[in-house]
C-alpha cells in the first residue's frame, strides 16, 4: 500500500517581481498579493511517500527537504525565512516519524531552499551537520556538478559545505536515467534544464482510485500560477527553454492524468492540469 503526504517545511517571503520574472505586477499581484516590501508568501513544501510492504514494514521516501533552519539569524532575515526552527522535522513528527526513519531523500537540485532542510538547525557553537542519519540522498548528475561548480549567477543559491557533507556521508546517489535502485519501483524521474541544469522531477505512481500519479514539479512549476505557460521566475537560468520544457510536461500531465505537487505554493499542495483552447491551468 502506498500513501503520500504533502509536508510543509520552513516558509519564506521573497520579492514578487523576482518570483514572476517579466510578468507585470498588475498580473501577478492577483495571484500572490505582496506585502509593503513587495514580498509574497512562499511555501517550501516536500512530499513524503510511505510504502507499507507485504511483511508490514514501512519504507519512507522524502521528495526534497525545503529550506530548513540552517541559516544564521542575519542570513535567515535576509532571505525571508519566517520561522526560527526546523519546520520539516516538526511536520514529520506529526506523522510520528523521526529523521532516522527516512530511507531515501530525492533532491530536485541543491539550491538552499530545496536542500537546506538536510541540515540540522543553526547553532553558534556547531558546524553544519546532516539531520537525516541514514537516508540515501538522490541527486541528478548535472545538478550535482552545478552545486560543486556553480556559476557566478547562482553561486549564492548553494550551501558551500553541503557537497562535502554528502560525499563524506557515503550515502550520495547520483542518477542520470529515469529510474534508480535507491527509490525502487513506482518512481520515475523527469529532467529539466530551464531553471537550473539537471533539475530532477519525481513522478510517483499512485492507483487510479487514489487519484493517479503525482509529479513533484519543483521549480519548473513552483506553484499553480506558474502552470500558465508564459509565467517564469527571474531566478530561472533559461526562461525560454523552461517554457518549452513546461509545455511538453504539461501535455503529458493532461494526457496521462498526472497531478502536480507544488513546492512553493502556500495554498495549493496538489492540483490536476486542464487545457482549454491551448491554455493550461491548475485545477486544485
Amino acid at each position: 500500500m502506498r500513501e503520500i503526504f504533502p509536508l510543509l517545511g520552513n516558509s519564506q517571503k521573497l520579492d514578487g517581481g523576482a518570483m514572476f520574472g517579466n510578468a507585470p505586477r498588475a498580473v501577478w499581484s492577483k495571484w500572490a498579493p505582496p506585502d509593503e516590501h513587495n514580498r509574497i508568501e512562499l511555501a517550501c513544501r516536500c512530499l513524503l511517500v510511505r510504502d507499507t510492504l507485504p511483511d508490514g514494514s514501512r519504507r519512507h521516501v522524502l521528495l526534497e527537504t525545503g529550506i530548513g533552519n540552517f541559516f544564521e539569524p542575519k542570513m535567515r532575515e535576509r532571505y525571508g525565512v519566517v520561522e526560527n526552527r526546523h519546520i520539516l522535522l516538526e511536520s514529520l513528527a506529526e506523522l510520528e516519524l523521526t529523521p532516522a526513519e527516512i530511507d531515501v531523500i530525492v533532491l530536485s537540485h541543491l539550491h538552499f531552499d530545496h536542500a537546506g532542510g538536510l541540515l540540522n538547525s543553526w547553532r553558534a557553537d556547531s558546524k553544519p551537520s546532516l539531520a537525516f542519519p541514514r537516508a540515501q540522498i538522490v541527486v541528478s548528475r548535472k545538478a550535482w556538478e552545478r552545486a560543486c561548480h556553480p556559476h557566478a549567477r547562482d553561486r549564492a543559491s548553494y550551501i558551500p559545505e553541503l557537497p562535502k557533507l554528502l560525499e563524506e556521508s557515503g550515502r550520495l546517489v547520483i542518477v542520470e536515467g529515469a529510474q534508480s535502485p535507491a527509490t525502487g519501483e513506482g518512481f520515475r524521474f523527469h529532467y529539466s534544464d530551464g531553471h537550473t541544469p539537471g533539475l530532477l522531477m519525481t513522478e510517483v505512481a499512485m492507483p487510479k482510485e487514489q487519484g493517479g500519479p503525482v509529479l513533484f514539479a519543483s521549480d519548473l512549476i513552483p506553484g499553480a500560477p506558474w502552470v500558465h505557460l508564459p509565467i517564469t521566475m527571474g531566478y530561472d537560468r533559461n526562461p525560454e527553454l523552461l517554457i518549452d520544457e513546461k509545455s511538453v510536461l504539461l501535455a503529458k500531465c493532461v494526457q496521462r492524468g498526472i497531478r502536480l505537487c507544488f513546492t512553493h505554493d502556500p495554498r495549493v499542495a496538489i492540483a490536476a492540469v486542464a487545457c482549454e483552447d491551448g491554455r493550461y491551468r491548475a485545477v486544485a
